[in-house]
C-alpha cells in the first residue's frame, strides 16, 4: 500500500473536513474583506484536487445569521464552480433520506437529484452563527439546501428530546455512519444529556462493521458549570468526533481514554478575534476511512492571513524603567515599537515563498501595565503601521492583572461597574449578564413573575435575532398564564397573590416547563411579526463580536439601528421627540396590563387581558424504524439512475449515557508534509484494542 493508487482504492472513503469558515466576516473592511472568501475558495479547490468523496463542514459556514447578498452570491458561485460536474459519485446512501434530511421539501441527497449534476457532495450542520431562526426555523444553509448545493443535516426540531439518526454510507466494503447535531444552546443540551434525552440510533445488524463519525458544534472548553458539553457525554461507540465552534486548530486526533474515541478540532479558517487560540496555524483535514481504520492528514491553509500575538508585562523590565523613571511613558512606547517590529520581521520571514499569503499580517501586543504604569496614545502609536499591518487600530491592548472582587455586603447598593467590568471581557453572553445582574441586585428590584433565564433568553432574541417583540411577549405570556392560575385557585388578597406567584416562579426554575414557556413566548413574537406581514429587520450583523473569544475585532461599519434604514425608520422612537406621540404599533393598548416598576403586583393581576392567548403549533415526530439494503452491487459507482434506495434493516436506539463494550483503535497521520503523505501507509496502525 505504498503507492497512491493503493491508498485511495475503491474501499476507501476520502473526506475533506473543515469547520467555522465564517463567510462574510469583515467583508466591508478594505484590507480583510475577502479573507474568508479566499480561504473558502482554497478549501474547495483542495477538495477538487484531492478528488474527495464528499466535504464535511462542522458549522458556522456563514459569520452572520442573515448573510448579505454579496456573501450568499460569492458562496453559491464557488460551490457551483467546484462541486458541480460530471465526476461520478463512488458511494451509496443506505439509510432513509426522508429522516436524514427532514427539513427540506427535497428529502434526498443532492447528487441523486435528476435535475442536478453534482461531483462533490457537501454535508454540513449549522453552527451558532448561522442557526435556524424565525417562525419557519430556517437558516442560510436551508437556502443552499433548497438550491441543491449543500446537504443540511443534524437539525433537531424538538426541545424535549433529540434522536440522531445517522446517514449510512457505503463505498465498496467500507461502511460509514455519519452522525450530526447542529448548534443548540449549551445549557439546554447539557441538561438534555444529563436527563438521558439524547439518543443516537445505530443499525441493529453488523454494528461492529460501521465506522461511526460524529459532527458537533458546541463549546468544548468549560465556560461555566453547564455552558459546555463534556466529551464523556458522547456515546462510546463513536470512532471519531469532528468538533466545531472552537477556533483553535487542534486537528491532530486526541484520544479520549474514558470513552475510547478520538476527537479532532479543525478550528476556524479565518481569525475572528485577536486571541492566542486564533494564532495557531490553520489547517483542514483529509480523512481516509477504510473499514474500521482511519487516517487523518493535516493540510495547511496558505491563504490565511498571518497572525502574531505577544504579551508584555511592564513590571518585568526593572532594568529598563520603573514607575518613577523620567519619561517612563516614552520608554514603554519604545519597547512596544520594538516588540511590534520583531513580529513584523518574523511575518516577513515566514511569508517568503508563499505568494498566496496576504501581505499585511495581524499583530496584537497585549501590554500589562499593572503596578502604576500609565497608557500612551494608541492612535499616535498606530499611525506608523497603517501600511504595514491589517489591524493598525487594534495593535495594542492594555490590560491589568485581574484583581479579586470585593464581597458585596450591602444589598441596597451595588457597584455594577465592578460586577461587569471584568466579566464582560470574559466573553459572557447577554443571558449571563442578566443572570449576574439579578444575583447581585437589591431585593426590591428582583423579578417576582419572570425568571432570570426567561428574561435573558428574551433579551438575547432581541439583541442577536432582532425579535423586537420577544421581551413584551414573554411578559404578556407569563402574565396571562399566571392570571389564569390564580383565578382557578380563587386567590384574592394581595399577600396570597404575592406568595402564590413566587411559589410558581420557584417551582418551574430550571425545568423543562420553563424552557417550553420561553419557546412559546418567542414563537408568539415571531408569529405576530409574520401576521403583520413584516420580515425581521435586515440588520448588518458583521460588526458583532464572535462568542469564541472576548477580544473580538470590531467591524468598521455602522452600528445597530443607525442610518436611514435603521430601527428609527420604523417608529421605534430613538430619534423622535418626547412630546410626539408614538406610532400605534401592535397591541398598544395591551401594554397597560404590564405592571410598572412602582406598581404593585396586585394591580397587575387586576388588569384584564386584552388579547386571547394564542398557541403555536409545535412539531412532534417519532423516528421510524429505518432499514439497510444488504444487497451490495459489484461496483459502487453510481450511474445515471438516481433512485433513492429503500431500506431493509432497522435501527437500534442507543442512549447517550448507555454503556457498551466496543473495541477501539485507529491510526492517523499528523504530518504537515503533503508530498510525503502518499508514501506512508495511513492504515498501518495498532490493532483495535478492547476496553480494559
Amino acid at each position: 500500500m505504498s503507492s497512491e493508487s493503493n491508498l485511495d482504492d475503491g474501499d476507501t472513503f476520502k473526506i475533506l473536513i473543515a469547520t467555522d469558515i465564517h463567510l462574510g466576516y469583515l467583508e466591508k473592511d478594505a484590507v480583510r474583506g475577502r479573507d474568508s472568501y479566499n480561504t473558502f475558495d482554497e478549501i474547495l479547490k483542495c477538495a477538487q484536487t484531492n478528488q474527495v468523496d464528499f466535504i464535511l463542514l462542522g458549522g458556522d459556514l456563514f459569520h452572520d445569521n442573515k448573510p448579505t447578498r454579496r456573501c450568499l452570491h460569492t458562496c453559491i458561485t464557488m460551490l457551483r464552480k467546484y462541486c458541480m460536474g460530471d465526476s461520478p459519485i463512488q458511494f451509496n446512501i443506505l439509510s432513509d433520506q426522508a429522516v436524514n434530511f427532514n427539513t427540506t421539501q427535497f428529502p434526498w441527497v443532492n447528487y441523486q437529484d435528476e435535475n442536478l449534476n453534482i461531483s462533490i457532495p457537501v454535508f454540513s450542520i449549522h453552527g451558532n452563527h448561522d442557526d435556524p431562526t424565525g417562525a419557519e426555523g430556517l437558516c442560510a444553509l436551508d437556502l443552499l439546501s433548497a438550491s441543491g448545493l449543500v446537504n443540511h443535516f443534524g437539525h433537531s426540531q424538538s426541545v424535549e428530546k433529540i434522536e440522531i439518526s445517522p446517514i449510512l454510507l457505503q463505498k465498496g466494503t467500507s461502511k460509514l455512519a455519519l452522525y450530526g447535531l447542529g448548534s443548540i444552546p449549551d445549557e439546554r443540551l447539557y441538561r438534555m444529556f444529563v436527563n438521558n434525552q439524547v439518543t443516537m440510533l445505530r443499525p441493529k445488524e453488523d454494528q461492529d462493521e460501521w465506522f461511526n463519525l460524529f459532527a458537533i458544534h458546541q463549546n468544548r472548553s468549560k465556560h461555566g458549570p453547564t455552558n459546555y458539553i463534556p466529551e464523556q457525554f458522547l456515546d462510546e461507540f463513536l470512532d471519531l468526533v469532528v468538533w466545531g465552534h472552537e477556533h483553535e486548530c487542534l486537528i491532530a486526533p486526541s484520544r479520549n481514554e474514558q470513552q475510547l474515541f478520538y476527537v479532532t478540532q479543525p478550528g476556524s479558517s479565518v481569525a475572528t478575534s485577536l486571541s492566542p487560540g486564533e494564532a495557531t496555524k490553520k489547517h483542514i483535514g483529509l480523512l481516509r476511512v477504510k473499514g474500521r481504520k482511519m487516517n487523518l492528514q493535516k493540510i495547511p491553509l496558505k491563504t490565511v492571513r498571518q497572525f502574531f500575538i505577544q504579551d508584555v508585562v511592564l513590571s518585568d523590565y526593572p532594568e529598563s524603567f520603573t514607575v518613577d523613571t523620567s519619561n517612563v511613558t516614552k520608554k514603554v512606547e519604545n519597547l512596544c515599537h520594538a516588540k511590534v517590529n520583531e513580529m513584523l520581521q518574523q511575518a516577513e520571514r515566514e511569508r517568503l515563498g508563499c505568494p498566496l499569503t496576504p501581505e499585511k499580517p495581524l499583530i496584537r501586543l497585549r501590554v500589562d501595565y499593572s503596578g502604576g504604569f500609565e497608557t500612551f496614545n494608541m492612535s499616535r502609536f498606530s499611525q506608523k503601521y497603517v501600511d504595514l499591518v491589517a489591524n493598525p487600530k487594534d495593535i495594542i491592548h492594555f490590560l491589568r492583572a485581574r484583581e479579586k472582587k470585593e464581597k458585596i455586603k450591602d444589598e441596597s447598593y451595588v457597584d455594577y461597574s465592578k460586577v461587569i467590568k471584568t466579566s464582560a471581557l470574559e466573553g459572557l453572553r447577554v443571558e449571563d449578564l442578566v443572570k449576574q445582574y439579578f444575583e447581585v441586585a437589591e431585593l426590591k428590584v428582583q423579578p417576582s413573575l419572570l425568571t432570570e433565564q426567561g428574561m435573558g433568553k428574551a433579551i438575547q432574541e432581541f439583541v442577536d435575532k432582532d425579535e423586537r417583540d420577544a421581551i413584551e411577549e414573554l411578559i404578556t405570556y407569563q402574565l396571562e398564564k399566571t392570571q389564569r392560575h390564580l383565578q382557578g385557585r380563587n386567590v384574592i388578597t394581595e399577600q396570597e397573590i404575592d406568595m402564590e406567584v413566587r411559589r410558581i416562579r420557584e417551582s418551574k426554575r430550571n425545568t423543562m416547563e420553563e424552557e417550553n414557556e420561553i419557546k412559546e413566548a418567542i414563537d408568539r413574537a415571531k408569529a405576530h411579526r409574520m401576521e403583520r406581514g413584516e420580515d425581521a429587520v435586515d440588520v448588518n450583523m458583521s460588526d458583532e463580536m464572535s462568542d469564541v473569544d472576548p477580544e473580538q475585532e470590531p467591524t468598521p461599519v455602522r452600528g445597530r439601528g443607525r442610518g436611514a434604514r435603521g430601527r428609527g425608520a420604523r417608529g421605534r422612537g430613538r430619534g423622535a421627540k418626547a412630546s410626539e406621540p408614538k406610532a400605534s404599533g401592535r397591541n398598544t393598548s395591551r401594554k397597560a396590563s404590564v405592571t410598572s416598576q412602582s406598581g404593585s403586583i396586585m394591580q397587575a393581576f387586576q388588569a384584564s387581558s386584552q388579547r386571547a392567548c394564542r398557541t403555536t403549533a409545535t412539531t412532534s415526530y417519532a423516528a421510524d424504524n429505518l432499514t439497510i439494503d444488504d444487497s451490495d452491487e459489484d461496483t459502487p459507482v453510481i450511474t445515471a439512475p438516481k433512485a433513492r434506495p429503500s431500506s431493509s434493516s432497522s435501527f437500534l436506539r442507543h442512549s447517550s449515557q448507555s454503556q457498551s463494550q466496543t473495541s477501539k483503535g485507529v491510526a492517523y497521520d499528523d504530518s504537515d508534509d503533503d508530498d510525503d503523505a502518499a508514501e506512508d501507509d495511513p492504515f498501518k496502525g495498532p490493532g483495535r484494542r478492547a476496553r480494559r
